[in-house]
């Protein structure tokens, strides 16, 4: 294993480069930090390109065994200095292992009601924290993955990644058009159902939910417009009983998400 101890060694360099978007998507690579998280991306089988680690910062077994384990598949293993470490790091007392992953490629056209029998879908989602979180409950609830429609945040964000909690390496996360939605929509006859303040259906008066299905959610600021009002079966509101005239994205999402659970 590789002891690196400069700043500019070109390995480094790669590393933080993908802390950006654009080398993100450009490599097809995002960053795995945490034992936790790269023991997942492991056991789910994800491709991992190289993992960095500073030997002093790790008193795990687990985290020990994983570094021998991705030596023993032929992954690059480098080990670092502290100062090092944490230049790549994004926290403030980091536990001294990252890996690099490769991106898996997903489309519509890979899911399918058989093997994607309700998901939550996603309209130009701004928050990284909000999307991994709605991971984490996705995989809470047993759901079967996640669409991103018109762009928004990328899933691979490192906070994205971090509040998934590992689920990003168990559930398909797609990216695709409002227009090629639809059409997938159409093809495999999903119920879509969506969340609006202004509904007249509280969403614990409707008695069931129908697989297949998809919950749309709209963005952050804005919710659904008509036009995607009209793709949704059923429209329902979470009461807000309060002085808040809203809830967070993946708060709301979590409340649907349960009762669509239990009503299914």
């Amino acid at each position: 294993m590789a002891l690196i101890s400069s700043r500019s060694n070109p390995h480094i360099k790669i590393v933080r480069s993908l802390r950006q978007r654009k080398a993100r998507q450009e490599t097809g690579l995002f960053i795995v930090e945490g034992i936790r998280h790269v023991g997942e991306a492991i056991e789910a089988g994800a491709k991992l390109e190289a993992i960095f680690f500073a030997p002093d910062r790790l008193t795990s077994p687990y985290a020990q065994m994983l570094i021998n384990q991705a030596a023993d598949q032929g992954i690059s293993c480098f080990e670092l200095t502290d100062h090092i470490f944490e230049s790549i790091s994004d926290k403030d007392n980091p536990q001294g292992l990252l890996a690099v992953v490769q991106q898996p490629k997903q489309s519509l056209v890979n899911l399918h009601p058989d093997y994607f029998p309700w998901g939550v879908a996603l309209i130009s989602p701004q928050d990284p924290g909000n999307l991994g979180a709605i991971l984490r409950t996705v995989d809470a609830v047993g759901a079967s993955g996640l669409i991103l429609l018109e762009g928004g945040v990328d899933a691979f964000h490192p906070s994205a990644v971090r509040a998934s909690m590992g689920a990003i390496f168990w559930y398909p996360v797609v990216s695709a058009s409002l227009a090629d939605f639809e059409l997938w929509v159409r093809e495999h006859a999903y119920h879509i159902y969506g969340t609006s303040a202004h509904a007249a259906t509280d969403y614990r008066h409707l008695v069931v939910y129908s697989r297949p299905c998809i919950l749309l959610m709209g963005s952050e600021r804005h919710g659904l417009t008509p036009e995607q009002d009209a793709m949704c079966e059923h429209i329902v509101a979470i009461p807000m009983l309060g002085r808040a005239t809203s809830l967070n994205l993946a708060v709301a999402t979590g409340v649907m998400l349960y009762r669509m659970l239990e009503k299914m």
